[in-house]
């Protein structure tokens, strides 16, 4: 009988140590998840690429323009999906500057029988888009409407009065109309202040994600105030 009880004993305090190492080592595993992700929020993502990797002997590389968004979103969680595989896009609209003017972008949808757009717009840190306006063709001239979802960026019009403390114009780019900004973040909105006005987005020093939303994109409509920009 003392045998049995011993044996029993012995099992008992086996199962509970085994129990105690599972919990501290899940603990430790959510403990460590949890540092990681604070860790990675103290992050912020920085500029990476420059002018020097995205041109090959004066000619514009999308593929290595295409791998820097892929870092970012990397960094940001954004998954690079299927979709994305297929209707990713660069742009460097000629100026020649890509680290300082140009975009990636995707167009969710663009619908000219029902009249809505909805587009995700991807600045690199420093990043602008070339000043422009959209003008009214034989659809309405775009009305937009922006959300940031990573980063942060400047959001500029020609609408109201200078705000001081503006970031740098590229010297590629060349003067804007639009002197007027706010600084926009994570979650805000902003819409266009009146149709067929300029406008542009510059990112912050992290990168900028913005969703958009519109009425119908007719490529036709655009207008840039820089001669040799286009699309």
């Amino acid at each position: 009988m003392k045998k049995l009880s011993y044996i029993r004993t012995w099992i008992l305090l086996v199962s509970l140590s085994s129990v105690i190492a599972c919990t501290v080592k899940s603990s430790s595993g959510d403990a460590a998840e949890v540092t990681n992700q604070n860790n990675k929020k103290e992050m912020k993502y920085s500029k990476k690429y420059t002018n020097a990797d995205f041109y090959t002997d004066g000619k514009f590389n999308e593929k290595v323009a295409v791998q820097a968004y892929k870092d970012m979103f990397e960094f940001y969680d954004i998954p690079f999906t299927p979709f994305l595989e297929e209707n990713f896009w660069v742009a460097e609209f000629g100026v020649g500057d890509f680290e300082n003017v140009g975009m990636g972008g995707v167009f969710w949808v663009n619908d000219k029988d029902h009249g809505y757009f909805a587009h995700a717009i991807y600045l690199l840190p420093g990043q602008m888009i070339p000043e422009h306006a959209h003008v009214k063709t034989a659809f309405p001239a775009k009305f937009e409407s922006w959300m940031v979802t990573k980063g942060w960026c400047y959001n500029f019009s020609e609408i109201g009065d200078e705000t001081p403390g503006a970031p740098a114009i590229p010297a590629s780019h060349g003067a804007v109309k639009s002197k007027s900004f706010v600084i926009q973040h994570v979650g805000e909105i902003v819409h266009l202040k009146k149709e067929e006005t300029f406008h542009f987005l510059m990112a912050g020093p992290e990168g900028a994600i913005v969703d958009e939303w519109a009425c119908y994109h007719d490529g036709a409509g655009l207008r840039f105030t820089n001669p040799k920009a286009k699309l």
